[in-house]
C-alpha cells in the first residue's frame, strides 16, 4: 500500500476506473494537459487521450449538460467543477435535469454520473473560492451527496460513486487535499454510500461532522480528553443518504450531540440532523443539540480563521453541553 494524499487518492480512483471501464470519461476546465487546478487529474490526459479526458470551455452549464447527455446514452462521465463556488453556473442543469431524468422519463433514462468539486475554506480563497454549498444539493431529490475526509475513503467512495446508477455530487475538502496522508490499497475496493465512520469512540459527547471538520473535531476531542471528557466523533462521509442508524446509536450513547460543518448555520445540513435527532431521539437528550458552523455571512478573506469551526470553538461547545 502507498502512503498518499487525498488529492492523490482522487487521481488513483479515476485512473483505475478509467482503466477498468472505457465508458468512464473525465471532463472539466483544465482537467487535461494541466491536470486540474489541484492536479487531481494529472497524467490522465497522457494515458487516456483527449477523447476521454476532455478540456471544456469555461461553462459549468455546458459541462453538466454534456455530462448528462453522455450518461443518458451509456457513458460514465466524471465532471469536474474547478471550485464548488462555480457550480451555480450549472445549478439549473443539476437540479432540473440531472436529478430528475430518471423520474421524468419513467425509468427509461438514468444519469450514472459524478460531479466532483473542491469545496470549503482554509486556503485563503475569499468568498468565491471557499463556499460550502452541500445543503443545496442535499435538498434536491434525486441526487446523492458524498463528502469524504480521508484518502482511503476518498478513493473508495469515488469508485463507488462512479459505479452508481444515479448522479452523485462529490465534494472534496480542498484544505486537506495535501494536509493528510494515509495508507491506501492499490487496486479495486469500494466504500459504501450511506455508511458513517466512527472516527473516535467516546461516551460523554457526540460530534457529528464531515469533510475537513473531522480533523477539527478530533483536535477538540483531544483537548476535552485532558479535562476528563470523552468525545465520540462520527464522520458521516455521505449526507444523502446519511447513516441514520449511526446517528441514533451515538445520540443514545451520549445524549449530547454537537454538529459541526463549515457552511452557514441557517438551513445548513446541521439543521436537518438536528430535526432528525429531535424527531427520533428527543428523550435520549441530556443537553440541547448544539451546532458549530460557519456564520451567516459571505465567506471572509482576512478572517477565515474566525469563520471556520476550529478546535477552540468546538471545545467551547463541548464544555457547554457537559455543563448544561
Amino acid at each position: 500500500m502507498a502512503n498518499i494524499t487525498l488529492a492523490q487518492a482522487v487521481n488513483q480512483a479515476l485512473r483505475e476506473e478509467m482503466r477498468r471501464d472505457d465508458r468512464v470519461i473525465v471532463l472539466g476546465e483544465d482537467v487535461g494537459k494541466r491536470g486540474g487546478v489541484f492536479l487531481c487529474t494529472e497524467g490522465l490526459y497522457e494515458e487516456f487521450g483527449p477523447e476521454r479526458v476532455i478540456d471544456t470551455p469555461l461553462s459549468e452549464s455546458a459541462i453538466i449538460g454534456a455530462a448528462l447527455g453522455m450518461a443518458m446514452y451509456g457513458l460514465r462521465p466524471v465532471a469536474e467543477i474547478q471550485f464548488a463556488d462555480f457550480i451555480y453556473g450549472g445549478f439549473e442543469q443539476i437540479v432540473s435535469n440531472v436529478a430528475k431524468i430518471r423520474y421524468r422519463s419513467g425509468g427509461q433514462f438514468g444519469a450514472p454520473m459524478v460531479i466532483r468539486a473542491p469545496y470549503g475554506g482554509g486556503v485563503k480563497g475569499g468568498m468565491y473560492h471557499s463556499q460550502s454549498p452541500e445543503a443545496y444539493f442535499a435538498h434536491t431529490a434525486g441526487l446523492k451527496v458524498v463528502i469524504p475526509s480521508t484518502p482511503y475513503d476518498t478513493k473508495g467512495l469515488l469508485i463507488t460513486s462512479i459505479r452508481d446508477e444515479d448522479p452523485v455530487v462529490f465534494f472534496e475538502p480542498k484544505r486537506i487535499y495535501r494536509a493528510v496522508r494515509e495508507e491506501v490499497p492499490e487496486g479495486d475496493y469500494t466504500v459504501p454510500i450511506g455508511v458513517a465512520r466512527v472516527a473516535r469512540e467516546g461516551d460523554d459527547v457526540s460530534i457529528l461532522t464531515y469533510g475537513a471538520c473531522v480533523y477539527d473535531a478530533l483536535a477538540a476531542a483531544d483537548k476535552a480528553e485532558k479535562e476528563g471528557i470523552s468525545v465520540e466523533v462520527i464522520d458521516l462521509r455521505t449526507l444523502v443518504p446519511f447513516d441514520k442508524d449511526a446517528v441514533v446509536k451515538t445520540v443514545r450513547k451520549t445524549g449530547r450531540p454537537i454538529i459541526v460543518h463549515e457552511a452557514p448555520k441557517l438551513c445548513g445540513f446541521g439543521a436537518e440532523l438536528s430535526a432528525f435527532i429531535a424527531e427520533r431521539e428527543i428523550l435520549s437528550l441530556q443537553a440541547p443539540i448544539l451546532r458549530v458552523t460557519g456564520f451567516d455571512t459571505p465567506f471572509p478573506l482576512v478572517h477565515e480563521h474566525l469563520y471556520l469551526p476550529n478546535e477552540n470553538r468546538i471545545f467551547k461547545a463541548i464544555k457547554k453541553s457537559i455543563e448544561f
